[in-house]
């Protein structure tokens, strides 16, 4: 067996030597190139990132404090119109969903029977007045005979003691005076009932015209009607049904409820005067009514935690209905040279609210603040923010304290502005 010479196996161990060396080699200039590379990117790095936001700016104004709700319409005053008496609807005056006056005629019922009966009570009542003035006449014939029989009696007393005249003809003379003044009296009593008679006689008429009047059913009040309940030629009864339903809608009520906690502001303001409200409808700002605070109820409703408030509109145009729900603004007071920026600029984060104010560099600041009263897409804010400072109003979300922005035109493209040095 042969084995391989010394230098056979010292070239050997040279050749895997430098093999070693080599990748070795390679290995650091790889390292190298890695390096600077890096080194080359990093110096080459551009500069941060500016985001496109959109911002408004605080202003300073007169700024309304007020309460919003949502109310009801109520009509100012409503009338169930019924028959005082019955009969049948020979007339009806008005067309449904009609505007009325005060006074204007509304139903007629058939006045035929009450006339007849009160043509009867008027001939009783003269029968009455006759007997009267007959009970009066035999009152004063009475009167007479009575006082010629007293006359008698006298003078044939004085006889009788003279001796000239019988006893027994002066005790008939006297039963007949007796007679006479009980006549007399009873006279008198026919009169009283005579009279009383006629007393009954007039009620009874005023009675039947006070029906006859019924017959002729007018509007009470200013107001539109509801649908008709009954149609000419029915037949009714009274107090049976309602005829028809009168709202009173000029002026009208708006009625709403607002929290409890809000009562002794209300109290105080009305303490000063009126308190304006404004209503509108729920789909639109527009063609809205204003009126005033007119009722406060007694008691905060325990169930609800809520008080109970009124505002009477003059409804000249008759944009509130009743039953119609709305929104409801009531304003308690101003708030002079207040601080206002848009709504939608403040956030909410863990220590509060704040919002992102551009600086005139173009970066931004996270201010916190404290917000107020908020009315139309606007918030006051009470503490944090200086008048003409820039808020962002859109593109909070991929914003931080010192980051680059770009404020958006009103066209919604991102204009970039000239950085400061």
């Amino acid at each position: 067996m042969k084995y391989p010479s010394f230098k056979a196996h010292q070239g050997t161990l040279m050749k895997g030597h430098f093999q070693s060396l080599f990748v070795v080699i390679l290995g650091l200039f790889g390292f190298a190139v890695f390096t600077s590379a890096c080194s080359n990117e990093k110096s080459q790095k551009p500069a941060s990132v500016s985001f496109p936001v959109t911002v408004g700016t605080v202003t300073q104004k007169t700024f309304p404090v007020q309460l919003r709700a949502i109310g009801n319409v109520q009509a100012y005053s409503t009338v169930a119109v019924k028959s005082k008496v019955g009969g049948e609807v020979i007339r009806v005056h008005f067309k449904e969903g009609q505007d009325i006056k005060k006074g204007e005629p509304l139903f007629t019922i058939d006045p035929r029977p009450f006339e007849a009966t009160l043509r009867e009570a008027e001939a009783s009542l003269g029968k009455d007045l006759a007997q009267v003035q007959q009970a009066k006449a035999n009152l004063e014939r009475d009167l007479v005979r009575a006082k010629n029989a007293q006359e008698d009696a006298r003078r044939y007393e004085f006889l009788i003691q003279k001796g000239v005249v019988a006893r027994q003809q002066v005790e008939k003379l006297r039963a007949d005076a007796d007679a006479l003044e009980a006549t007399v009296l009873a006279d008198r009593a026919a009169i009283e009932n005579a009279e009383a008679a006629v007393r009954a006689g007039r009620a009874a008429m005023e009675n039947v015209k006070i029906q006859l009047g019924y017959c002729f059913i007018r509007s009470p009040m200013d107001g539109r009607t509801g649908g008709l309940l009954i149609q000419q030629g029915n037949i009714i009864k009274a107090d049976d049904i309602h005829l028809v339903v009168i709202h009173q809608i000029t002026p009208i009520y708006v009625a709403f409820s607002i929290p409890e906690q809000f009562l002794s502001e209300i109290k105080k303001y009305m303490a000063l005067g009126k308190l304006q409200v404004e209503a509108l409808a729920p789909i639109s700002e527009e063609g809205s009514e204003k009126g005033v605070i007119t009722f406060v109820d007694n008691a905060v409703d325990s169930s609800t935690g809520t008080i109970r408030l009124k505002g009477t509109f003059a409804n000249h145009e008759k944009k509130l209905w009743p039953g119609q729900f709305i929104n409801v603004v009531l304003t308690l007071t101003t708030e002079p040279n207040a601080m206002v920026i848009p709504s939608q600029a403040i956030q909410t984060g863990q220590e509060g609210q704040y919002v992102f104010v551009v600086k005139p560099d173009f970066t931004v600041e996270s201010r916190p603040v404290v917000a107020g009263q908020t009315m139309n897409n606007e918030t006051v804010v009470q503490k944090g923010l200086h008048g003409d400072e820039k808020v962002v109003m859109d593109g909070q979300l991929r914003l931080y304290p010192g980051a680059r922005v770009e404020i958006k035109t009103s066209d919604s493209t991102a204009t970039t502005k000239k950085k400061a040095p």
